[in-house]
């Protein structure tokens, strides 16, 4: 099928979405120039605008997947198989893999998931990160983080999104961390025996490389700077992401990010890897197969002019990504929480008459009479609000956000036992 110009628009099936707010701006940019048909557990809503079709399935397992994408028969040509939901891209590779589409080996993608498999793929090919173990047992993560040293991290074996996360300074909080990491889930995540990675606290601040793979070539797009909260845990507060950071042409970074990369098979797709620059140089945290989540994407979009969405999209479909950066800023975000448990709320609202030059957007996540906990108990669902902007500098980027910061208003919602 063809566009208005007569150009041909590949046919896409996309799995899963993702909240409104943090991936519409993907459909956005796909819809003219592909046709999306949307696999999912329910039926479209926001989305519907964007897609030629859907099919809804009772769960997104890899056989309810595959049957849906063979159940297209009068569509002609599938082109590609997509999907950025950490718990879906699995499923994603493994179909395009049966169809002979471009994508990295299910198995590939799978190692990546696996933080264990990571990191046993990276430490047969000698590269920089943090020392681990794999435990199943609170003892065994005793033995493992006495021998590893303390301060250690503790993580699921194959959650998302820093979900399961602490830092843990010595023995005495180890069986409560140990406990929340065990406990850690995200959809179609297997049940392990051995479920926690007991992990080398390593120093120095946190990046992430957004980049996009093409016959095993890693192209790196947007650095972002990570900032994190509420610890122990490593709640991510906030980034900034520019395409013109240093890092970018620094070639032992650049070759680290390749071998990263090469050591785990991936080949063909979008990536989300995550570095600590340590006093002893960068080492690696993870990699994840799919964009990066918290609208980094976007925000090197915004800085860079270049479109996470159609990039990500060709290269699903077997098409040269257009990578041409027509700007050079740097492109901020900053989430925002009520500061107790428990805190049932009014209404969020920003006062425009306070927001900054540099604003690009300000969105109020909390609906009216819900409850909010900051982390650990709120996590991600503990935001209430969030912005981004863009400045010619990191610099003027926090300026700006924490201009934003002072100009939000929080009205907790006033009950009837209330004094």
């Amino acid at each position: 099928m063809s566009d208005l110009t007569g150009a041909y628009r590949p046919f896409l099936v996309v799995v899963s979405t993702g909240p409104r707010r943090y991936r519409e701006y993907l459909f956005a940019a796909m819809a003219p120039h592909y046709r999306i048909h949307l696999v999912n557990t329910m039926e479209p809503t926001w989305e519907r605008r964007y897609l030629v079709g859907h099919t809804v399935v009772p769960s997104t397992d890899l056989d309810h997947v595959r049957a849906a994408v063979d159940g297209l028969t009068d569509v002609g040509p599938i082109d590609g198989v997509l999907s950025w939901d950490e718990a879906r891209v699995y499923q994603a590779a493994a179909v395009a893999e049966a169809l002979g589409l471009p994508t990295t080996p299910a198995k590939a993608v799978w190692r990546c998931r696996d933080k264990h498999q990571s990191r046993t793929a990276l430490a047969a090919a000698g590269l920089p990160q943090p020392g681990f173990a794999l435990v199943g047992t609170v003892d065994q993560a005793a033995t493992a983080a006495a021998g590893i040293g303390y301060p250690v991290v503790v993580k699921p074996r194959a959650a998302a999104a820093s979900y399961g996360v602490a830092l843990v300074a010595e023995p005495a909080r180890l069986a409560e961390h140990f406990a929340f990491a065990d406990t850690a889930t995200v959809p179609h995540m297997p049940d392990y025996d051995q479920a926690v990675l007991v992990e080398e606290y390593l120093a120095g601040p946190e990046v992430s490389v957004d980049s996009v793979v093409v016959g095993g070539r890693v192209e790196p797009l947007f650095v972002g700077h990570k900032e994190t909260g509420y610890p122990p845990y490593f709640e991510e507060t906030g980034h900034l992401v520019s395409h013109g950071d240093p890092l970018l042409s620094d070639p032992g970074f650049r070759a680290l990010v390749q071998d990263t990369h090469t050591a785990l098979g991936f080949t063909n797709g979008w990536t989300h890897a995550e570095f600590k620059l340590t006093p002893d140089g960068p080492k690696v945290i993870e990699v994840n197969a799919r964009l990066g989540g918290d609208l980094i994407p976007y925000l090197g979009m915004v800085a860079s002019g270049l479109n996470p969405g159609l990039i990500a999209a060709a290269v699903a479909c077997g098409r040269d990504p257009l990578i041409e950066a027509t700007r050079d800023l740097v492109a901020g975000i900053r989430f925002f929480y009520v500061d107790a448990d428990d805190t049932p709320v009014d209404r969020v609202e920003f006062d425009p008459t306070a927001l900054p030059a540099e604003l690009d957007s300000t969105v109020v996540l909390a609906e009216h009479g819900a409850v909010f906990s900051p982390p650990p108990r709120g996590l991600l669902s503990g935001r209430i609000a969030f912005a981004t902007v863009a400045a010619p500098t990191a610099q003027q980027c926090r300026a700006a956000l924490d201009q934003v910061g002072a100009a939000l208003r929080v009205f907790p919602l006033m009950t009837a036992n209330a004094p």
